[in-house]
């Protein structure tokens, strides 16, 4: 219980540093989003509250931006991609998309161009893309994000 206390008060710390140091910028939200996920891995929940009140802004408006971005996520781990177009479809991405979501369950998600159609399928795992993929190098990557 402690320890997940002490991750709240490091999470809202950071944020008050963010927010300090962008809340004078016009469209200070974008990059107080970023800065965070960048330094905690992703956005907690309860801090939007925090960003909010600190940016003059409403719980609701920095939700949205959140929810809307792929690149913010509520929840800790890998963010991982799997590509859906055509070419990749053709060549068993949705094999990978069932094998990733068996491992991670959240935090996977289909998208419709990677833009490396020649080397499908291709997935993006935290922004590292690879190509060629097939479950059992998908298996050994996420093994070793998840362990990082």
């Amino acid at each position: 219980m402690s320890n997940n206390i002490n991750n709240t008060e490091r999470s809202h710390s950071i944020v008050e540093t963010v927010i300090e140091r962008h809340h004078h910028r016009p469209g200070a939200l974008l990059p107080v989003l970023h800065d965070i996920q960048e330094a905690l891995g992703f956005i907690p929940s309860e801090t939007v509250g925090q960003i909010a009140g600190g940016l003059n802004l409403s719980r609701a408006e920095v939700h949205g931006v959140i929810s809307f971005y792929h690149d913010f996520r509520y929840t800790p781990g890998p963010q991982v991609r799997i590509c859906m177009g055509e070419a990749c479809q053709s060549m068993g991405s949705a094999a990978l998309l069932s094998k990733a979501t068996e491992i991670l369950g959240d935090g996977v998600e289909p998208v419709y161009c990677l833009g490396n159609c020649a080397c499908a399928p291709n997935i993006d795992i935290s922004h590292a893309y690879h190509g060629r993929m097939n479950q059992e190098k998908l298996a050994s990557l996420l093994a070793r994000e998840v362990a990082a």
